[in-house]
């Protein structure tokens, strides 16, 4: 609580100080100003001396014809007071150029409309002052219902101009300091005045006449009548709109798709027009009834300041807009020719990978089934670099918001998507290292089956029992694979199938050799060449086991391969009257009498 109690006071202290500061500083501007002002008056007044010193010299200049050492004296004073005289001048100049930098106008004004402008102050009132109280002895004239313009007048009063009313109330004074500031002579400032505040009566108390004002109302109620009709004319053609919608949807409205796909249907475009067409109505109407508020403003001169408002919070936007759009078509020139030569680029990049993949063109080392990968990775640096490019030239890309917003989804983009490109990487690296293509009959894993299909992201495999499994490329990347297919393609001898079966020591293993070769080629998609072989692969306790192997184009088909297999196995073996010793089984025989 103490912390929070000193630095509440902390706080206080610097706004006060603050406020303290600026208070300060306006006054000692104020003070500067009003520094400035006097010494102009003081120039001003001691020009008029020396003006007055300078016409007795002439005179006396005049009069001493013969007198040769007077005569020099004089016309040495007259060469000095024309020196000063022009030394006054440029400071007035100076000091006129320097209070102009500073100096706020202050408006003489009458129902809105303004007359003149004061700058400077006369005695104790200030510019704002006397801007103030000129506006309102003139709103007082224009109130008077029995104004008469011929009762101004201009009174000269020491120098100074006075713009009277019936010779008795003053309505404005000019003084030196008015007419300097403007580089005119009092009696002229004075007569500029003079015939503004007439013009402006007069033209203000025509403009308020009960004749006008009939006329006005008159031409609002003409206004709002064609508004009406515009209202009601567009209610009607909105609506025919709507009903030729909806009476032609079997004829014009039939949804929207994509090849195959159907991304809208008919009910969802027609429902989507008819809330167009409404939303279209809608802004029209709001559009028409806000433009016809300027010109119902403008027709009334209490009200006519604000049609410029009003038109420019529409213009405003519009212009901006236009300009906008005016000032980016060169940006928008340069995106475009950028675009079009990497689409051109990508188009001849596109037909040499695929021509590649047709098998039209070869390159030593590089494999048909490269060409599409390759061109998707070359599409997508190519993409990327193609964004770097027009960046720079894209509405808003050096704003700092821009910016922001790109950093925070790259952000976004990078952290939600580690999993992601973990499997595009390990895709690149399983397409590269071909352990496997579409159709092979592979084991990743757990998973056997044929590939059906291979992405950046993941690999698709169909069992044998129909079963579809995705599994992520990073997995078949980090897990061992088994193909085989690979050995049953083009000129290689094939795929090695296999299986064991026990036979006991009575029987001679030629005998068994024989047999299991003459199962093996009755076996459905078993090669004759190369010939099927056998091998023992252990001596047990009560039999010798023997595997027979035989090659098969057919990787695919292991399942039908094998039991056909096992079938010709039990037959040949029964009808040779030898008993398959795998798996073991123990038989009694003779009802359980040992023989």
């Amino acid at each position: 609580m103490p912390f929070l109690r000193l630095l509440c006071i902390l706080l206080f202290s610097f706004t006060v100080v603050e406020a303290l500061g600026q208070a300060t500083t306006t006054a000692t501007k104020q003070d500067s100003t009003a520094m400035s002002e006097a010494l102009l008056l003081k120039d001003q007044q001691q020009q008029r001396i020396d003006s007055l010193v300078k016409q007795q010299l002439k005179k006396e200049l005049a009069s001493a014809t013969g007198n040769t050492k007077k005569t020099i004296e004089l016309e040495s004073r007259l060469r000095k007071l024309a020196i000063d005289d022009s030394l006054r001048n440029i400071a007035q100049q100076q000091k006129l150029r320097q209070l102009k930098k500073t100096a706020i106008a202050y408006y003489v004004t009458l129902n809105r409309d303004t007359l003149f402008s004061i700058y400077t102050r006369t005695g104790s009132f200030n510019a704002k002052d006397r801007a103030l109280a000129i506006s309102n002895k003139i709103e007082k004239l224009y109130n008077d219902p029995f104004f008469r313009a011929d009762s101004l007048s201009i009174t000269e009063n020491e120098g100074n101009y006075d713009v009277l009313y019936k010779k008795s109330e003053v309505i404005v004074s000019i003084g030196n300091l008015d007419a300097l500031w403007f580089g005119k002579s009092n009696q002229q400032l004075a007569n500029e005045y003079l015939q503004q505040i007439k013009k402006t009566i007069n033209e203000e108390r025509q403009a308020h006449s009960l004749t006008n004002l009939m006329k006005r109302l008159g031409l609002v109620a003409l206004i709002i009548a064609v508004l009406a009709f515009i209202v009601w004319l567009l209610n009607r053609i909105f609506r025919r709109s709507a009903a030729f919608i909806i009476a032609n949807k079997e004829k014009y409205v039939h949804g929207f798709r994509l090849k195959t796909i159907k991304i809208i249907t008919a009910e969802h475009l027609e429902s989507a027009l008819l809330k167009l067409n409404t939303l279209m109505k809608m802004v029209l109407m709001l559009l028409i009834a806000y433009l016809s508020l300027p010109l119902l403003f403008s027709i009334f001169p209490e009200t006519e300041a604000w049609t410029g408002t009003l038109l420019n919070w529409i213009l405003g936007p519009l212009r901006s807009a236009t300009s906008a759009i005016v000032d980016y078509l060169p940006d928008l020139f340069k995106v475009i020719v950028i675009y079009l030569i990497f689409r051109y680029l990508l188009k001849g990049i596109r037909y040499l990978f695929y021509e590649i993949k047709r098998g039209n063109l070869q390159f030593r080392g590089f494999h048909a089934e490269w060409a599409v990968p390759t061109f998707n990775i070359l599409r997508f640096i190519l993409y990327a670099f193609m964004l770097v490019l027009v960046f720079p030239f894209l509405p808003g890309s050096s704003s700092p918001a821009f910016q922001g917003v790109s950093v925070f989804l790259g952000i976004l983009i990078s952290l939600g998507s580690s999993s992601a490109i973990s499997n595009i990487v390990a895709g690149l690296v399983i397409t590269y290292m071909r352990p496997f293509r579409i159709g092979d009959r592979v084991k990743i894993g757990e998973v056997i089956g044929d590939v059906v299909e291979k992405s950046m992201l993941v690999t698709r495999i169909k069992t044998i029992k129909n079963e579809d499994i995705t599994v992520p490329n990073s997995m078949v990347l980090s897990s061992s694979t088994i193909n085989y297919s690979s050995h049953t393609k083009n000129e290689k001898q094939g795929l090695i199938i296999h299986y064991t079966v026990t036979i006991g020591y009575d029987v001679p293993w030629q005998k068994v050799y024989g047999l299991l070769i003459e199962a093996a080629a009755k076996t459905v998609h078993i090669l004759e060449e190369p010939k099927p072989f056998v091998l023992q692969t252990s001596l047990d306790d009560f039999n010798i086991s023997y595997q027979i192997n035989a090659y098969t184009k057919e990787a695919n088909r292991q399942a039908v391969i094998y039991s056909n297999l096992l079938e010709h196995i039990q037959d040949t073996f029964a009808v040779a009257g030898i008993e398959i010793m795998s798996p073991n089984y123990h038989v009694v025989r003779d009802g359980g009498k040992e023989g």
